[in-house]
């Protein structure tokens, strides 16, 4: 699908797009998307210019074109947001459940009506497929403010006989694989539970952050309740060490999340940290072999491998290691690298300049290490962050390749022999967020659940996810959880 961008009234971008995926003038109709030129802070109800007077480029990963610019909020700026969000919070708390839970119905409402802009730009902010944006991000974004909304007025249900309060001003810092999702998981059970939010979205994708401001303003939220600066790693800093911040949400990275557990130590501020992680999808000789090739594609190439619970390390029996192999490798050449905005895109762009080198550095350790490579036969765009699809085949345990989170389309591929020897493999990872079994026998999938340390395990399917349920790791994958009724409690102070 191409895309024309060109400049309109009001100092806007206005994007333009035909049926036929050309070139070509459109009519005015629901398919138009706007896209600033510029978008400050969203503080107070109001978009303010950063104190700072800086702004930075948004890039669209699969043109290497500006997107817009975003303001970089610095500490005064957060001060603000924090100020503005402490003094939403009293009337806030006051105005019971029931009345936030319709807010936040609202919300969820005017995303659904908004649904096609938001994956759009999703798309092209962050270079996912439009068609993961369009069926997967937006509605189930939209999913988790409705689900927290009906949570809202029944706090006393999710905590019988225990007193329940929140907790004040959250400090939300979201990743930029995800970005209008994260907004959503972290943003809808902070609010049903009374608090007020300041949240940072990630440099590279704060467009839909700023979009969701918009429609925050819209759904009439009272002003203050939710604040969104933007910038970079400083920005998110001055968030965590403000003193009038009662809790931190976090995703990203586990050498950030470690950074963060140093400086707030001792405060007494609540945490959630969801971090890396290493997954392992194991495929026993039992499993329906087809199911689990896809599976497995949809482990590790849904979103280019950005997620951090992608099945990243691929355990075979050996018994079918040839058999899944081989299904793996003709799988791969089916798949569709390119425009993300095409409907027909199985493999978008990588999210940046800087996330590309470190994958395609990945893949030269893999080379030097002299393990088998296979990557799909694509041709690359000329512009923009693209990588092929790759496999490395009998990956040795110690290799980086094994133990390291690339977050990518890379996969490493081991085998094993028996039920010890593929738990024992899984767990020899500092990371603990998610795995997958795949085998035709529930025993064996309760088994491996009971003895595989992750937060997050799936059988006979992968990458699914639903607001009801809570989601979070062990070990150097965070702690705490978000989703489901364990997501109330991230954000309430029980007693």
């Amino acid at each position: 699908m191409n895309i024309e961008l060109i400049m309109a009234k009001e100092n806007a971008f206005s994007l333009k797009f035909d049926t036929d995926w050309q070139y070509a003038p459109a009519p005015e109709s629901s398919d138009h998307v706007e896209i600033k030129a510029r978008y400050d802070l969203f503080i107070g109800g109001k978009f303010v210019q950063p104190n700072s007077k800086k702004y930075f480029n948004s890039i669209n990963p699969a043109t290497e074109a500006i997107v817009c610019e975003i303001a970089e909020a610095n500490e005064q700026d957060v001060d603000d947001a924090v100020k503005a969000a402490r003094k939403a919070f009293p009337a806030w708390t006051k105005i019971g459940g029931k009345e936030r839970g319709k807010y936040l119905f609202r919300i969820a409402r005017l995303i659904q009506e908004r649904a096609r802009e938001f994956s759009v730009i999703e798309s092209i902010d962050g270079g996912k497929p439009i068609r993961e944006s369009r069926d997967i991000d937006i509605p189930l974004a939209a999913a988790h403010f409705f689900y927290y909304a009906g949570w809202a007025d029944k706090l006393e249900y999710a905590f019988p006989n225990r007193k329940v309060e929140p907790l004040g001003v959250a400090g939300q810092i979201i990743p930029w694989n995800f970005p209008l999702l994260m907004a959503a998981w972290k943003i809808a059970p902070a609010l049903a539970c009374g608090n007020c939010v300041v949240l940072k979205p990630a440099e590279t994708t704060s467009v839909t952050a700023m979009k969701l401001a918009e429609l925050i303003k819209d759904a009439g939220l009272p002003d203050g309740v939710v604040n969104i600066v933007t910038g970079a790693g400083k920005t998110g800093a001055a968030i965590v060490n403000h003193k009038d911040v009662n809790k931190i949400a976090f995703t990203g990275s586990t050498q950030v999340g470690k950074s963060i557990q140093k400086s707030i130590a001792g405060t007494g501020k609540k945490t959630t940290l969801e971090l890396g992680g290493k997954a392992a999808n194991i495929i026993f000789e039992d499993a329906p072999i087809d199911q689990a090739v896809e599976g497995v594609i949809n482990g590790i190439f849904f979103n280019q491998g950005h997620v951090c619970c992608a099945g990243s390390r691929l355990f075979v029996q050996e018994s079918v290691k040839d058999e899944v192999i081989q299904k793996l490798k003709i799988r791969l050449e089916t798949l569709i690298l390119g425009d993300p905005m095409d409907k027909n895109t199985d493999i978008g762009a990588i999210n940046s300049k800087e996330q590309l080198k470190t994958i395609t550095d990945y893949i030269k350790i893999g080379e030097q290490e002299g393990f088998e490579k296979f990557q799909a036969n694509v041709a690359i765009p000329k512009k923009g962050y693209f990588c092929a699809p790759t496999l490395f085949l009998d990956v040795a345990q110690s290799s980086r390749l094994a133990q390291e989170e690339i977050f990518g389309p890379v996969l490493a591929i081991q085998t094993f022999r028996t039920v010890d020897e593929a738990i024992e493999k899984a767990n020899n990872t500092p990371y603990g967020l998610s795995a997958g079994v795949w085998t035709d026998k529930g025993s064996k999938a309760f088994n491996m659940a009971a003895q595989l340390k992750a937060g997050v395990i799936w059988a006979n399917t992968f990458n699914k996810f639903d607001p009801t349920s809570p989601f979070g790791g062990f070990k150097e994958s965070g702690f705490g959880r978000e989703g489901g009724m364990h997501g109330l409690a991230a954000y309430l102070k029980v007693s």
